[in-house]
């Protein structure tokens, strides 16, 4: 094989990996636009620019749009200046975000691939900078570059396909729910067993750093704790203690799918296990953004809940990240007669992603979950679960 020939089948191996990974990169973002609009939020609180948070999930949405915009263009080589310039800028943009995330410990994860394949910053930061120097093999090579079609239509086509392909997809999960669900509280999830750690599962390994000073020399000398308590240095005479360190966690242990629920009612009493572990059917709807839900839609769902209650006894609570007045606020507004909990919004964004959502119970299981654009009617649950109890 020539020179000439190695060089083009390594710039077309090159343009097909980087092509894959952000059309991959972006719509497994796309199919969470609301998570990826989460991690967004993150940064703009980082960078004190929280103005932009109202506009998240827009630029959740063109973000991701973009990468597969971009990723389809470098697969076709058409208008390969602008859509290597493109690819550049965004590389760049990324790589800055994922170095200063590692670096000072901003965000915890980038949020690359939603929550698909969990990276941390500087697995994030050490992607980018394959990504980058691929990329800009690209650009210095673009010369060699050939588009897949001459005719304008095709490329049109390409552009355009290209564009709103994604877009819409981005807008459909949006207004419903992600196509495949990565998050813990998935469809067929136990949620008790999904928040226990298994016995004998290896736990947190953490290590202090102890500061002790000679009294004959005056050294100073650092041990960590193991050193410290296997050599008995603290019997010695010679050596005073002088400082230790935090603990410092060295290795993680087992990590639950399921580690930060905690349902509580407005006197900080918990009720996590009698509502995730209820062994009939039970409706929770979520809405931790009480100021920013749907009125509509939770009105509905109270209806449901009411006309479940009478007719089958089930329970059904709503879950907000809210303060008990605004709880209280919102249960007159709307005249809810469903049962008011709280627990933190983290867990809450994840449970459902709608503001607010529905989600079907049965004895820790989940069962179905509902967006507020697709709420189901109390016959048809009736129908399809509580006759069939």
């Amino acid at each position: 094989m020539t020179a000439s020939k190695k060089s083009s089948t390594l710039l077309w191996i090159v343009r097909i990996f980087v092509g894959l990974l952000f059309i991959f990169s972006g719509l497994i973002k796309l199919n969470d636009p609301l998570g990826f609009s989460y991690k967004l939020e993150e940064y703009f609180e980082v960078f004190h620019i929280t103005f932009l948070s109202p506009f998240a999930v827009f630029f959740s949405i063109a973000i991701c749009t973009l990468e597969v915009f971009l990723g389809v263009l470098v697969l076709t080589g058409i208008a390969k200046k602008a859509v290597n310039l493109g690819l550049i800028i965004l590389i760049v943009f990324f790589t800055f975000l994922t170095f200063y995330s590692a670096a000072f410990d901003a965000v915890k994860s980038c949020g690359c691939f939603g929550d698909a394949i969990p990276l941390t910053p500087w697995q994030s930061f050490g992607k980018d900078l394959v990504l980058l120097t691929l990329i800009l093999y690209i650009f210095f090579n673009q010369n060699k570059i050939n588009s897949c079609t001459n005719s304008n239509t095709a490329k049109s086509i390409f552009i355009w396909g290209a564009l709103l392909l994604p877009l819409g997809f981005g807008l459909y999960t949006y207004k419903t729910l992600p196509v495949i669900d990565f998050l813990p509280y998935k469809e067929g999830v136990n949620i008790p067993d999904a928040m226990k750690i298994p016995e004998g599962a290896p736990k947190d390994e953490y290590e202090i750093i102890y500061t002790l000073k000679n009294k004959n020399t005056g050294e100073e000398k650092k041990i960590n704790d193991k050193e410290y308590l296997a050599t008995k240095i603290y019997e010695d005479p010679n050596w005073e203690f002088v400082s230790s360190s935090d603990p410092k966690l060295i290795k993680a242990g087992y990590q639950p799918k399921i580690k930060d629920l905690n349902i509580f009612d407005a006197q900080g009493i918990s009720f996590t296990p009698e509502i995730i572990e209820n062994p009939y059917y039970n409706l929770i709807a979520v809405a931790w953004k009480l100021d920013n839900t749907h009125l509509d839609a939770l009105k509905k769902i109270n209806l449901i809940a009411i006309n479940a209650a009478e007719n089958y006894r089930t329970r059904s609570v709503l879950l907000t990240s809210n303060s008990a007045q605004d709880a209280e606020n919102l249960t007159k507004e709307a005249q809810l007669m469903v049962e008011i909990f709280y627990a933190d919004a983290v867990p809450l964004k994840s449970m459902v992603r709608s503001n607010p959502g529905l989600i079907l119970m049965k004895n820790g299981v989940v069962i179905k979950k509902w967006p507020a654009s697709q709420l189901p009617s109390y016959d048809e649950l009736e129908k399809n679960y509580f006759s069939k109890n």
